[in-house]
């Protein structure tokens, strides 16, 4: 998913805007799925157990962890829409969230470590993340859900440039 425009035209001339890249689907998918299953079983389990030791009328309560799935299924769906980063020529920008809007500039000269993580659900989606660490410990960024190849290719670019920006320095 990558979105670009092109800017109003500045005192210099045209400013191009950063083009933006979204999240993988698999990310949502997996999220999704982390929610269901759960939240699924605990509702069954608070059903069951309070049906039997309390009464029927308590098992109503397993509604609480399905009413859970029903509010955090499209609210996952907000957040993954809000992930997305773009590569300039001097900095990485991250930004996410959806009632806050988080905006990250990493400079890429201020970049020290570059990895890449995979969890085992992670791997089962196949997916990984990208934590960036910099000089300023407040400043550290991830990007999360990248499909392996795009982490890769990401760390990789990124180390070079953090290399060649921070030897001039």
């Amino acid at each position: 998913m990558e979105t670009g425009t092109v800017g109003p035209a500045g005192p210099a001339g045209a400013r191009d805007e950063p083009v933006w890249t979204g999240l993988p689907r698999g990310l949502l998918r997996m999220r999704r799925l982390l929610l269901v299953v759960w939240l699924v079983p605990l509702a069954a389990g608070i059903g069951v157990l309070l049906g039997l030791v309390v009464g029927p009328a308590w098992a109503a309560f397993a509604l609480l962890p399905l009413a859970c799935v029903a509010w955090g299924w499209p609210v996952l769906g907000r957040n993954w829409r809000s992930w997305r980063y773009a590569e300039r020529a001097d900095d990485l920008l991250i930004s996410r969230g959806v009632l806050w809007r988080e905006e990250t500039v990493v400079p890429y000269g201020r970049m020290q470590l570059v990895e890449v993580t995979s969890g085992p659900v992670e791997r089962r989606f196949g997916l990984a993340g990208v934590q960036l660490h910099t000089a300023a410990a407040a400043t550290d960024a991830r990007i999360p859900g990248l499909l392996p190849e795009e982490a890769e290719r990401l760390r990789d670019r990124l180390t070079e440039l953090g290399e060649a920006r921070s030897a001039g320095l």
